[in-house]
């Protein structure tokens, strides 16, 4: 069985699962492992960090010949050439995230680009839509990372943005194998994105520590952090975050600390892990292959078996 929708033909991948741009891990290494997959490796620029983004997606191209896409992440990219950088890479997809879709959608599709925003609202959706992206990620509150302070869940905001909207949807937000998947589709996506996945994916830089932390999480392990600020974010319970939860004083930002520290040298209360509410469902540090292999296998006989017992 193969996928085939709107999706699939727009990014020219064989399995409609777009990798998160994370801060620093959306890079080469795993991106490439991704895109190689079937899947569509995306490059941060939310580190802020261009000229090690403009190696990585030299990178990119030595180690894949598959699609690939960058983030411009609008809120942690400071410089004002963003645009410019993103288009004299020659990367043909690009997500828009952290910001107004007003301001870059335009020039990028002038220049020839697929973009997709991400939205946490109704609102934002349809206001992404009228600035004329071309399709959007909607992202539910339970996924790792920066979120909107009035989180909506996946299962209440994919169906809604998709009853009002008719552009190709990528689901983001607790979404970890085939079986979820599936109910993405059923709810109005044709992808998904995974970042928890991937973050202890095998091919991902972070440090073990992270991975295991990970592997070891329960469903309710997670905080939901600056609901009294902005941006709010959903991160992995430590001494830190676990102080930080009903701490509305604080913003969490300013904790946020030596990020690498944590990332790549494995101390967790270094800075705040962001992870999402599906690191209770991830069971074993896995190759990306096999973990896109599976999630493409399980889709399938996940809509079989359903169409087998219920039509």
């Amino acid at each position: 069985m193969q996928f085939s929708n709107r999706i699939t033909d727009l990014l020219g991948v064989e399995v409609p699962l777009v990798q998160a741009p994370m801060g620093w891990i959306a890079r080469s290494q795993l991106a490439s492992a991704v895109s190689e997959a079937g899947g569509l490796g995306i490059i941060e620029t939310s580190s802020g960090e261009l000229d090690a983004v403009r190696e990585e997606i030299r990178k990119m191209r030595t180690l894949t010949d598959k699609p690939f896409g960058v983030n411009i992440a609008q809120a942690f990219v400071r410089d004002p050439d963003i645009v410019k950088f993103v288009i004299d890479q020659g990367v043909k997809f690009v997500t828009t995230s952290a910001g107004n879709p007003e301001r870059y959608t335009e020039q990028l599709k002038s220049a020839g680009l697929t973009v997709f925003h991400v939205v946490p609202s109704l609102s934002a959706a349809i206001k992404a839509v009228e600035c004329g992206v071309d399709g959007l990620v909607v992202e539910g509150g339970e996924g790792g990372g920066f979120k909107n302070p009035r989180d909506v869940s996946t299962m209440v905001l994919l169906p809604l943005v998709r009853s009002r909207v008719d552009v190709p949807i990528i689901a983001a937000g607790g979404f970890v194998d085939g079986k979820s998947m599936a109910a993405a589709f059923a709810l109005g996506a044709e992808a998904v994105q995974m970042g928890t996945r991937m973050v202890s994916a095998a091919e991902s830089p972070v440090h073990e520590n992270w991975k295991k932390a990970i592997v070891g999480a329960k469903e309710t392990d997670t905080v939901f952090l600056n609901r009294a600020h902005s941006p709010a974010l959903r991160a992995l319970r430590t001494e830190k975050t676990t102080r930080l939860e009903f701490d509305t004083e604080t913003n969490a930002m300013t904790e946020f600390g030596t990020a690498l520290d944590l990332y790549f040298g494995g101390d967790m209360e270094a800075s705040i892990a962001l992870t999402g509410q599906v690191c209770g469902r991830i069971d074993a540090v896995r190759p990306v292959a096999e973990i896109i292999d599976e999630v493409k296998r399980e889709f399938f006989d996940t809509v079989k078996a359903m169409s087998d017992r219920y039509l």
